[in-house]
């Protein structure tokens, strides 16, 4: 198995990049998130890869972290969820947000990700709760389901996480849903 490639980038053309390691060039594919940390051509890159031997091909998928690549993995682990749409899910999002989202049980969220339908995203939730690890940043902060409304609330209105993470904290740990919403609005007005 290889599970790391350091080398020199060669190529780069989304979501392929070819990574040339002592004279052999390696077609990997990459999450986006990947894709958008990458040096220019020339530069050294290290990534970490999982390798999927099919009888039809053998195929190289690289991240730029251990974690991308372990919520990678967790996600083939699903039914109906090749590498192919985990790859989608993990370009269309951050490893933190797929984890809020599965934390929070927000189908929605993962809806939004090309390839992802309802059911698939239900399938998702059911499945992966409790096998990735909680975001350290914004469900670490939500701490009653009045705080959980509000930040729904505002990753609704169309606020970043940073930002909703931003106005939860500066709320009182017992404000209502409503009133949590108005004061996250006025602080995030500013």
């Amino acid at each position: 198995m290889i599970g790391k490639l350091t080398g020199t980038l060669d190529h780069k053309n989304p979501p392929e990049v070819i990574l040339d390691c002592h004279g052999v060039g390696y077609e990997v594919l990459v999450p986006m998130s990947t894709f958008y940390n990458l040096p220019e051509l020339g530069g050294r890159v290290i990534l970490l890869t999982h390798f999927v031997v099919r009888e039809d091909a053998q195929i190289l998928y690289g991240f730029a972290t251990a974690p991308e690549r372990a919520a990678f993995r967790e996600l083939i682990k699903i039914a109906g969820v090749g590498p192919r749409t985990a790859l989608s899910v993990l370009s269309g999002m951050s490893v933190s947000e797929l984890s809020q989202a599965i934390t929070l049980q927000q189908a929605g969220r993962l809806i939004k990700v090309p390839g992802i339908g309802k059911k698939t995203a239900e399938r998702l939730l059911l499945e992966l709760k409790g096998r990735l690890g909680p975001d350290i940043g914004v469900v670490a902060s939500v701490v009653s389901d009045a705080q959980a409304d509000i930040l729904q609330a505002l990753l609704a209105l169309g606020y970043s996480d940073k930002e909703a993470a931003a106005a939860l904290k500066a709320l009182p740990p017992e404000v209502a849903v409503s009133d949590g919403i108005k004061l996250a609005l006025k602080a995030l007005a500013r």
